[in-house]
């Protein structure tokens, strides 16, 4: 019974030997097995904005309230926006329904509606396949326009005299 425990054990040593000779042949000699970290790497999209904040500073009432927001796919796969909204109905956002790929880059269309005379900070924020919400800012104040003086004509104040 030692004979044969002996012999099964020395049978599983020398093909265990022989699998790890196999391994080392198809390697060349010298060099090492090369992992690639980008192999390692989970492929996900990223989404970097230039800028998180856009300024109007002073604006008049009824002036152009269109701004972008340009961002690039840093990830290593496709960037899909599922769905982008803002904080109040007086800012409208469009975007990209396509998939941008990696390295690619597109933008957010944002238009405030400058009817309305005041203080602006709005919030627009995006969904994506990220997985992670972006919130972006639009600010800055919406003034009156400035009226016409029309002045008054000397024939008019002597009339009143």
């Amino acid at each position: 019974m030692k004979k044969i425990i002996i012999l099964s054990l020395l049978t599983l040593l020398s093909v265990a030997v022989l699998a790890q000779a196999e391994t080392s042949a198809k390697q060349p000699k010298g060099k090492k097995k090369e992992i690639m970290v980008e192999d390692t790497l989970p492929k996900l999209p990223e989404i970097k904005f230039n800028s998180l904040v856009h300024d109007y500073g002073t604006i008049q009432k009824g002036g152009d309230g269109v701004c972008f927001f340009e961002f690039t796919n840093t990830g290593r796969a496709d960037l899909q926006l599922s769905n982008v909204t803002s904080s109040c109905g007086c800012t409208i956002p469009q975007w990209p329904k396509e998939p941008i790929p990696p390295g690619g880059s597109a933008s957010i269309k944002v238009s405030y509606n400058t009817s309305r005379v005041g203080v602006i900070n709005k919030n627009v924020y995006v969904d994506s396949n990220v997985g992670e919400k972006v919130t972006l800012t639009i600010r800055g104040n919406v003034i009156e326009e400035p009226k016409e003086i029309v002045p008054e004509s000397k024939q008019s104040s002597l009339i009143n005299e």
